[in-house]
């Protein structure tokens, strides 16, 4: 299958990197599993575990709505995978069951369920992505409806005993939702406490998710401990945010960089990356220790080029997930096509509306409101010229379209340029 033969690139980039974790004290390891992450819970029960000696059995959870995996997804899979390289065992869990209620969290609104063919066809896809991260050796796959298709009404009534309105309500989106009148149905209140129940079936003795997921993942805690179990620990992690700066990493907003696209796609969006937004990235996705990323921090501070930086996270990850050879032809590409072409190092970074209730903007637009050309007429008469590039490429069809979140670099002719955002 072709997630085997990224897999085998996957681990031998990081065999340096895992023999590395394997050599460091028990506080190292600790800094390690904290390296860019929100919360903890609760270190000292943490610490405790390790210490028993046994691998831990590592548990996160993915709804299979939208299948196809980007860097923001890498986020908690990279975290799984530093639990698998200190010898803990990751327990990947698809929400088969879970996937056909749907998970409310954030929503302001009721989200509509998935079919059980949706989800089974989006958990197919998920299955075949996943070990481009993550050791195939060390990792479970597993579908709560294995257990859940297996309860009955008697069973789920019980389990909701366990929680009351009130503690239901204690959640963000809920509490939000409840006092502003919109309605919460009462499958929604269903939904944390399977995912809790979902801790109680795998054993598990850590649980990792999204900042936005504390609430269902502290779930997971209680109902261990109501079903006599030593109870999980917790540790929540950033949502990555994508190449608008803006909005966290989403396909539906066009902000994203998918773990398939192809070498030289993953290079140039990743050199879009502001300089600021850089340096999360850096954290959260590159395997590079935090001395190293702090050490480029001063150089930065002290004119070295931002570029630099960008050059090797972008080298970095195309290497993870193609292999070093494509990330070599993607930085020989992207030189070719941008700094021999003579892009300014003082590009200008520009913001763009796309029209109301639309999400999108045309081109000719676009070009008019980041001040590239004085008209939309101009514009039209710049692209039949072919002397309008976006990202290196050439600009034919008029009728283009960019989405919501998407970054390019506009060029009109040979002295106007600009790093465009589209909000």
């Amino acid at each position: 299958m072709v997630y085997q033969d990224t897999a085998r690139i996957y681990l031998h980039y990081t065999i340096e990197h895992k023999a590395k974790l394997l050599q460091m004290t028990l506080q190292e390891t600790i800094d390690v599993i904290k390296r860019g992450c929100d919360e903890l819970l609760l270190e000292k029960e943490l610490i405790q575990k390790l210490e028993s000696g046994r691998p831990l059995r590592i548990k996160a959870g993915f709804d299979p709505t939208a299948p196809d995996l980007h860097l923001g997804h890498t986020v908690l899979l990279n975290k799984l995978r530093q639990f698998q390289d200190l010898g803990h065992q990751a327990l990947f869990l698809i929400g088969d069951f879970t996937g056909r209620i749907g998970d409310p969290t954030g929503k302001n609104t009721t989200r509509p369920p998935l079919s059980r063919e949706q989800v089974l066809e989006n958990a197919e896809s998920y299955r075949e992505q996943v070990f481009k991260v993550l050791d195939p050796d060390r990792t479970e796959i597993v579908f709560n409806a294995a257990w859940m298709d297996k309860f009955s009404a008697a069973d789920l009534i019980k389990l909701a005993a366990t929680h009351t309105v009130a503690r239901m309500l204690e959640r963000d989106d809920f509490g939000k939702r409840y006092r502003n009148s919109q309605p919460i149905a009462i499958h929604e209140f269903i939904y944390p406490l399977i995912q809790g129940y979902d801790s109680v079936a795998l054993r598990a003795d850590m649980e990792l998710g999204g900042s936005d997921q504390k609430f269902n993942l502290l779930m997971g805690r209680e109902l261990q401990k109501h079903y006599g179990q030593s109870p999980q620990c917790v540790l929540t992690m950033p949502l990555l945010v994508g190449l608008d700066g803006i909005n966290k990493m989403s396909k539906s907003l066009g902000n994203y960089v998918g773990i398939t696209d192809k070498p030289q796609e993953m290079f140039g969006k990743l050199m879009s990356v502001s300089d600021q937004l850089m340096w999360d990235y850096l954290e959260l996705l590159s395997f590079e220790p935090m001395q190293t990323i702090a050490k480029w921090r001063v150089e930065v501070e002290q004119g070295r080029n931002p570029r630099d930086i960008k050059v090797l996270l972008a080298q970095e990850m195309v290497t993870r997930f193609h292999g070093r050879g494509a990330a070599e032809g993607a930085l020989a590409e992207f030189e070719a096509r941008f700094r021999q072409g003579t892009l300014p190092e003082d590009m200008p970074e520009l913001t763009v509306s796309t029209s109301e209730g639309t999400g999108t903007i045309g081109v000719a637009q676009l070009l008019k409101q980041a001040g590239l050309v004085e008209s939309t007429s101009e514009a039209m008469r710049m692209i039949t010229q072919g002397a309008v590039r976006l990202d290196g490429e050439r600009v034919t069809d008029k009728s283009l379209q960019l989405q919501t979140g998407s970054v390019v670099v506009a060029q009109v002719g040979k002295r106007k340029f600009g790093r465009v955002t589209v909000t």
